[in-house]
């Protein structure tokens, strides 16, 4: 039986509670009502079972029933660093990215942005789309939710960046193709921690190419065909995670 599945931001135990929007919904939209049964997250990552034994304004009390052994998350992690794209087109991306098992999404703001966000647009967007990746993530049954960071350029991603593969995909791009950069990251085992970097509808300018480069990202192509910003992202995403063993294979 499918359950709904609402992420609580506190630790496992005896007594559980969602609150605010999730306990709206949960009793204004879905009807939910005591003794019927959830899939809650809690914030050390179990998955549990619980039954409601009380419904507040604000709040849905919880009893855990049984821990759920079943594992969603992937076994590796990887980062999207996605260049600002207009329209409806980011909140695309996230929610797809998110439901393909997207460790973090970094919204960049590239020379070639056709969007800027800065301050208080910001912080008001990046609410809205950490919103759709918790309901992503709820909806593809995963047991965290990936964190949605704020607006920040190439040079300030990459001068923390840790990961043990970093991929820059690029349409100018003639002597690597992504498939080739995934099967040798496979065969040197540092397929673990993967930074995807996709540009805006723009393209990547010849100064954040240098940026990249002198980080040590490698620049790979997606093929002959141009795809669109949203698609390239999925695509390579879907790669990645393909070539991770992390797309059918039991």
């Amino acid at each position: 039986m499918t359950y709904h599945r609402f992420f609580i931001e506190e630790k496992y135990g005896p007594l559980l509670a969602v609150k605010g929007g999730d306990a709206r919904h949960m009793s204004k939209v879905l009807r939910l009502q005591p003794k019927d049964k959830v899939q809650v997250v809690t914030d050390d990552g179990i998955t549990a079972l619980a039954e409601i034994t009380a419904i507040e304004k604000e709040e849905v009390k919880l009893r855990p029933l049984e821990i759920l052994a079943q594992m969603q998350e992937p076994r590796i992690e990887v980062t999207l660093a996605q260049g600002l794209a207009k329209g409806e087109k980011m909140e695309t991306i996230i929610q797809k990215a998110v439901e393909l098992g997207a460790a973090a999404i970094v919204p960049l703001t590239m020379e070639h942005s056709v969007v800027q966000l800065k301050g208080k647009r910001a912080e008001e967007k990046v609410k809205r789309w950490q919103k759709i990746a918790q309901a992503a993530a709820a909806q593809a049954q995963r047991q965290r939710v990936p964190r949605v960071a704020l607006p920040k350029s190439l040079e300030e991603l990459l001068a923390k960046d840790d990961s043990s593969l970093k991929l820059l995909c690029y349409e100018c791009e003639d002597h690597l193709g992504l498939k080739s950069a995934l099967e040798e990251a496979v065969r040197l085992n540092i397929l673990q921690k993967v930074l995807l970097i996709i540009g805006p509808e723009g393209g990547i300018s010849p100064a954040e190419l240098a940026i990249a480069e002198k980080a040590g990202v490698k620049t790979v192509s997606l093929g002959h065909r141009i795809l669109r910003v949203e698609t390239a992202a999925l695509a390579a995403l879907t790669a990645v995670f393909f070539a991770a063993g992390e797309l059918g294979e039991y």
